[in-house]
């Protein structure tokens, strides 16, 4: 007589082939969807880097007289420089600054973006959770440095190094965690060390790089 049913041994053995695939599969697929996330992103920082270039094809070479959200509601990074504070209440953000040279809006959402508590350059609190761009209309965040200076491209002693627009936190394309206001300097650090960002740098190229490389961008220096 032919059998018709698995015993319980054969269905726990296949069970167990089964988790066993998943377990294999699964980091293969997250793999796969964070690879797609960060081509996506580098896909956007090439764009407004388009339109980057459009808007100082049209204003002398002059880098946008914008800033971003930091810049916006974390303005105490700038008390060394209180003239130009003092202005930053009158200055758009660049992704408002640029809607005519790059009008959609999902250019700038990253795709990984996650929101952050603490920005992992100034380590000012700007809690931009849920994702930054739901809270300020942007996942990306600029070298404002660049707008303070009143520097054009042709200025930059080594244009190909200097990072112009990155990623809001360095965790979002990585299985790091974000930075919390109760970690100690052993855990900023350790989290700090597994953190890698998509930059667009001064000649408009895009490239994911790890937290020394970004780090090595923001010391070079902007101008002669």
């Amino acid at each position: 007589m032919r059998r018709l049913a698995f015993t319980l041994i054969e269905l726990l053995v296949v069970i167990a082939i089964i988790a066993i695939v998943a377990a294999i599969l699964f980091p293969v697929v997250m793999r796969a969807k964070g690879s797609a996330k960060q081509s996506q992103c580098l896909s956007n920082l090439k764009q407004i880097g388009e339109a980057i270039g459009l808007y100082m094809a049209d204003s002398d070479d002059k880098w946008p007289r914008g800033v971003d959200p930091a810049d916006k509601y974390t303005p105490e990074i700038w008390d060394a420089f209180p003239d130009f504070q003092k202005q930053i209440p009158d200055i758009p953000l660049m992704h408002d600054l640029l809607i005519g040279y790059c009008p959609s809006k999902k250019v700038w959402q990253c795709p990984a973006d996650k929101g952050q508590l603490i920005d992992d350059i100034s380590f000012h609190l700007l809690d931009t959770r849920p994702s930054s761009y739901e809270k300020y209309g942007t996942s990306y965040y600029y070298r404002t440095e660049l707008t303070v200076r009143s520097l054009t491209g042709t200025s930059l002693r080594d244009i190909a190094s200097v990072n112009v627009y990155f990623d809001g936190s360095g965790a979002w394309h990585t299985n790091g965690q974000l930075l919390y206001p109760t970690d100690d300097f052993d855990q900023v650090e350790q989290k700090l060390r597994g953190y890698r960002y998509n930059v667009l740098f001064g000649d408009l190229h895009a490239k994911n790089v790890t937290r020394a490389d970004y780090m090595a961008a923001w010391s070079e220096p902007v101008d002669h």
